[in-house]
């Protein structure tokens, strides 16, 4: 690490919608990181884009480090450009920061990218620091009150994987309406989850972008970054949205290892 620089989140209260519930809010002005915080000797603008970048996954801290957007949001929409080359990266949302704030660690869930070989974490929503893997691709995840995991399959993971554009530009789109959740990765559905356990999940945070620690080189950029905050998203309940008989209990259920 070359010098540490003081980390001061600004963990503003989202700001009224706008007049016309459309609108979307760039969240990147393609030029510098202005309204983004993080270690500068990770991240940088190049080529238009938001980088991020190690030659060898040593990360000043020691851990997964992340870029962290300048606000707090609750429901909404989000759709961003991403590129991944080597490595594993994400988009954090509804997330907060998680301890030694100068080297930029962030808990909550998280929007899988892999850039590795095969890509066998693309899609998935993780939770970093917290109950870890909560929704394999392909399936709809339910998270009981008391923490237990129904996994629906929808779709086959590899065909899903299929959509995810290897070394190229690739569209996230993720939702996030009450206890709802949605990942969609150039149209596709990856990841959906329920989540009932109330003591664990969050309502609102903070968005990030991630450098995954101990995986070697890589890069990832970020671009057309567009943020739509939704308005009259109420719970989904049990009467609502049963947890579907063909859904199966999974496993070993409550907190996963973190990925390697």
């Amino acid at each position: 690490m070359r010098r540490p620089l003081p980390f001061v989140l600004a963990l503003v209260v989202a700001a009224p919608l706008a007049a016309n519930a459309d609108d979307w809010q760039s969240l990147f002005n393609g030029t510098d990181l202005t309204g983004w915080k993080g270690h500068p000797d990770l991240w940088s603008v190049r080529d238009g884009a938001i980088t991020g970048y190690t030659k060898d996954g040593k990360l000043p801290g020691g851990a997964n480090s992340f870029l962290v957007w300048d606000g707090t949001v609750g429901d909404f929409e989000l759709k961003a450009q991403f590129k991944i080359v080597g490595g594993n990266s994400g988009i954090q949302y509804r997330s907060k920061v998680a301890d030694k704030s100068q080297f930029f660690h962030i808990g909550g869930y998280q929007a899988d990218i892999d850039g590795s070989k095969g890509g066998g974490y693309n899609g998935i929503c993780y939770e970093e620091r917290g109950r870890g893997i909560i929704c394999n691709r392909g399936t709809k995840t339910f998270i009981d009150q008391d923490g237990t995991r129904y996994e629906q399959r929808v779709e086959d993971p590899a065909e899903v994987l299929k959509a995810v554009k290897p070394n190229d530009w690739n569209e996230y789109h993720i939702t996030a309406c009450a206890n709802h959740l949605k990942q969609v990765i150039n149209g596709k559905t990856t990841a959906e989850i329920i989540d009932w356990q109330k003591d664990k999940r969050a309502m609102e945070g903070l968005i990030a972008l991630q450098m995954h620690a101990g995986m070697g080189e890589m890069t990832i950029q970020f671009k057309d970054l567009r943020l739509k905050k939704m308005t009259d998203c109420k719970e989904v309940t049990k009467d609502e949205m049963p947890i579907p008989s063909d859904a199966k209990k999974v496993a070993g259920t409550g907190p996963q290892p973190k990925k390697k």
